[in-house]
């Protein structure tokens, strides 16, 4: 099922925008183009566009970007750590070995995206909707999926370790391959939940159970 998670769709040559995103403004469009080793900061803009755009290399610091809108897009080794991306929709994006520590995604809706060797500790995700996305050897430790919306989306080798999944349905989700001591999440959302026996201990805490 993950192979019809859909691709960015990036053409060839881009030209470069590095110097035109050093100032957003509120409901900016930047259309095909790379923006490439530079550090962007004290950024607070709304209703941001970035459609065909590959971003390399690139810090964003202290910047609110909210309800922004993301096509066709690419992340690679970016740091993106504790910036606002809350009420964005991201359409075919790949976040490839980026920080997205701290990284606010709350009410944000994902469609075909992939997080892929990621280190997004802390992140926040709640009542976010997922549709077709993955999560793949990332470390997600205390991330916050609460009442997030979770249709056709993968974890896999992730490190969830005391991730918030309360609220969110886990029918049909794989944890595993992944990696935690304990989750936060209810007895509820649990039925359908994909485990391994190794996992199992985790959960018996909610069921009521001792083990002797």
């Amino acid at each position: 099922m993950k192979s019809k998670i859909e691709l960015p769709k990036i053409p060839l040559n881009l030209p470069v925008l590095s110097q035109q995103v050093y100032s957003l403004q509120s409901k900016d469009e930047f259309t095909i183009g790379s923006v490439d080793d530079i550090t962007i900061d004290n950024q607070n803009a709304a209703k941001v566009s970035f459609d065909k755009v590959v971003f390399n290399n690139v810090t964003i610091m202290e910047s609110s970007l909210p309800e922004s809108e993301l096509t066709d897009v690419i992340f690679d080794k970016c740091d993106l750590s504790n910036i606002n991306f809350s009420g964005s929709f991201f359409h075919r994006v790949e976040f490839r070995n980026c920080k997205l520590i701290g990284t606010d995604f709350s009410r944000s809706r994902f469609q075909n995206v992939r997080f892929l060797n990621c280190l997004g500790d802390y992140s926040v995700f709640r009542f976010a909707k997922f549709k077709q996305v993955a999560f793949e050897d990332c470390s997600l430790i205390s991330s916050d999926f609460y009442h997030s919306t979770l249709q056709k989306f993968f974890f896999t080798s992730c490190k969830i370790d005391q991730a918030l999944l309360s609220g969110a349905k886990l029918k049909e989700i794989d944890l595993s391959d992944c990696e935690f001591d304990g989750l936060n999440v209810d007895i509820e959302d649990l039925p359908g939940c994909i485990i391994s026996a190794s996992q199992a201990s985790s959960f018996v805490g909610l069921l009521g159970l001792v083990i002797k």
